[in-house]
């Protein structure tokens, strides 16, 4: 049963975010009410002017003009709204980007702790000696050698190469079918075609 996924954790910023953004959409709401509002009463203005109520046209468009007041209102809120939503955001993604290189930093400090100078110099004074030991190496078995097992060896280098050269390059010397030297045999309709040619035709 130990399937089951964690569920990701939502921090107090998350729930900021979550509840402005939430904001903003009520007020989004808010305003598409106010403009249904103003075009309703615009409509009521109109009726009323066609009926020749002049005055009744006049309340109608004193409330849509207070109504205007409170569309422009909103206009700011949610501007506000939105900015802040949008500096929060940035400033989370700051955080992250700060915590990232302090990460990377120590990452630095470890791996410049293990490449101090004295252990650099260390490694590479033990690579001069097993350079060393090696040559020593190949001069005592150079010297302990006979000039008959020198060549011997010599020798043998350059069968190993010749060998290795066979291996990798392909076959060159390919035999071809030789030609045959027999005469075909004709068919016999074709024969018969020949013969008729032969016939000398009388004049």
């Amino acid at each position: 049963m130990g399937g089951s996924q964690s569920l990701p954790k939502i921090t107090a910023q998350d729930r900021a975010i979550l509840d402005l953004k939430l904001q903003r959409d009520k007020v989004k709401q808010y305003q598409k009410n106010l403009q249904y509002i103003l075009d309703r009463e615009e409509a009521i203005a109109k009726q009323h002017l066609g009926a020749g109520h002049k005055d009744r046209a006049l309340i109608a468009l004193r409330r849509r003009k207070y109504q205007q007041g409170l569309l422009l209102k909103t206009d700011g809120q949610l501007e506000n709204l939105q900015q802040l939503v949008s500096s929060i955001e940035f400033s989370l993604v700051e955080v992250s980007v700060l915590h990232g290189l302090k990460q990377g930093n120590e990452v630095l400090k470890e791996i410049h702790k293990e490449m101090n100078p004295d252990s650099v110099e260390k490694l590479l004074e033990e690579t001069a000696e097993a350079r060393e030991y090696q040559r020593e190496i190949d001069e005592l078995l150079a010297n302990n050698l006979s000039l008959d097992e020198e060549d011997a060896v010599q020798a043998e280098l350059l069968e190993l190469q010749a060998a290795m050269r066979a291996t990798a390059e392909p076959a060159k010397d390919v035999q071809l079918p030789s030609a045959p030297t027999t005469k075909p045999v004709a068919e016999p309709e074709h024969e018969q075609q020949m013969e008729r040619a032969r016939v000398v035709v009388p004049v």
